[in-house]
Parts: C-alpha cells; structure tokens; sequence
C-alpha cells in the first residue's frame, strides 16, 4: 500500500513539474523605453494567466534576436523592418502588409512565429518644431527637399547609426532629390537628438515615429510623401516551439497586441520619458485600464 502510495505521490509531483515546466515562459525585451515597457507589461499580463514568467530586458537588438533563435528566449516584441532588413537582408520596398508576410515567412524557416501585428508602426522619421514648420510651410519630405535645395540653411541632427545605414541617411537623400553639406549634419546620441531639436540648435531631427517627446515637445512629423522608410510594425514574435507547448498563447498575445497603435505607444513612451512615472508602474495601469491584470 505505501509504494503504491509512494508511486502515486510521485506521479502527480511530476505532472505538477511538467505542466510548471510547460507554462515557463521567458520574455525578452530591448534596451529602450518602448521596449522596457513592453517587456514589463507582457511578463506581468502573462504571469496573471498563471504563467511562470522571467523577464530579461535591456538586451541589444542583435544579441536578443540570437538569444530568441537559440531558445535562450520565448517571446518578445520586435519590428516587421528590423527583421525584413537587419536580420533577413532584404533591402526590396515592400509595403507594410508584404513586409510583415515576408518577415513571417523568412522567420518561420528559423523557428519564429510572428503571431498578429500591432497597429504601432515605430518607423524613423524626420521632425522639425511644429511652430518652425508651420511658417516656413513644410509639411512632407518633398517640402523638406524643395526648402533644402532653395538653400534655406536647414541644419539636422542624426544619430550615427542612421547616418551610416545602408538604407539611411545617404539613400534618403537620393530618394528624395536634395543634398546637404556634411556641416549641416550633426551626428549625436538619439537621446540628444530631441534636446537639440527642442533647443532650436537644429531645424530637423531623426526622430522615432512612436517616441512620447515628439507630441511633448511639440514637433510635427514630416510626412514620409513618398514611402522611403520601411515598416516597423510592433508585433509580438514568438518560439515555435514555445507555442506548441501553449498553444493559447497566441490567442492571449494577439489580445494585447490589438491594444496598441501609435497613439497609444507614444503615450506610454511619454509617461516614462516626460512624466517620469517608473516602467512598471505605466505597464501595470494600462493592463488594469484594459482588464488585463
């Protein structure tokens, strides 16, 4: 009677063990406001469904894209642009509903599951102060050439990586017909880039579409007339592997990924950039806004 006791104990210790085991999930995340966010809201979303969650957050891109490809990572949230270019090396202008199928089919011969797209597309832009912008009469990219090359003396401020990017800065200028002088370029940290652009130091800053200082600090958005920047959609991409062993987290990630939309990102990004108010904190109020948490 006690082995057959001892042989039932055993059984349900590993079977509360696998399904333990089976509900671990590790969520990844960026080194930047958007992305500390995200992590936090999606480890603390998934741990109120009852999953054993760990969050590492804080990663640089390439080193949490290979983390995920390993299985050192689960779940994260990532850019229909960044994994079309950086990561599958596709330079083609795809638009933003080809883009997201090209990623999840290139994706998926790696093991990765790209589950519903968000409505926040974090693409790069270029803004300039909306009162400046406003009188001088610029409103797109094509007005932003035609001033550039009447030689209004416009100065930029761009972070280094753009500048040097295969599909940045230089292409950028050709595809829109304009040339500026190497001195009308100040290549700064990202951060410094709204600073100088607030200060009046620059005219144009490369800003990120979704990034909370734009409405804040009150700059306009040019608009991007002719397509050049790619897609970043924000979508939640997630192991195979992972989701076969929970499968309803698909269903559970697609819901919280109808949440958001530029908007929505943008003040989020503000709540911690501007107002200062803690990562988790801004994560927790919005799943318990939505009844999520």
């Amino acid at each position: 009677m006690k082995t057959l006791m001892t042989l039932l104990t055993g059984a349900a210790l590993a079977g509360t063990m696998a399904t333990a085991q089976a509900n671990e999930i590790v969520v990844g995340g960026k080194n930047f406001t958007e992305q500390q966010i995200l992590a936090s809201m999606t480890s603390q979303y998934l741990d109120g469904l009852g999953y054993d969650v760990e969050k590492r957050s804080g990663m640089g891109s390439a080193v949490l894209r290979q983390a995920q490809e390993n299985g050192q990572i689960d779940l994260y949230w990532e850019y229909t642009g960044t994994s079309l270019i950086n990561y599958n090396d596709v330079t083609e202008r795809l638009s933003p509903e080809a883009t997201y199928e090209r990623v999840k089919e290139l994706d998926a011969e790696k093991g990765l599951v790209w589950l519903a797209p968000s409505d926040a597309n974090n693409t790069y832009a270029l803004a300039m102060r909306e009162d400046d912008a406003k009188e001088r009469g610029i409103a797109t990219l094509s007005d932003l050439a035609q001033a550039v090359n009447d030689d209004e003396g416009l100065t930029f401020a761009l972070n280094a990586e753009f500048y040097a990017r295969e599909d940045g800065w230089r292409p950028l200028l050709q595809a829109y017909d304009f040339r500026v002088g190497r001195a009308d370029v100040k290549r700064m940290d990202s951060g410094l880039v709204y600073q100088a652009l607030r200060d009046g130091q620059v005219e144009v800053g490369l800003v990120f579409a979704t990034d909370g200082r734009i409405p804040a600090f009150d700059f306009q958005v040019l608009e991007d007339d002719q397509n050049y920047f790619p897609a970043y959609a924000l979508t939640p991409v997630v192991r195979e592997e992972t989701l076969k062993t929970n499968p309803e987290l698909e269903a559970q990630m697609n819901k919280l990924s109808g949440l958001l939309d530029d908007e929505t990102m943008s003040g989020l990004n503000a709540q911690v950039d501007v107002e200062k108010v803690t990562i988790e904190r801004v994560a927790e109020n919005f799943l318990e806004e939505h009844d999520l948490l």
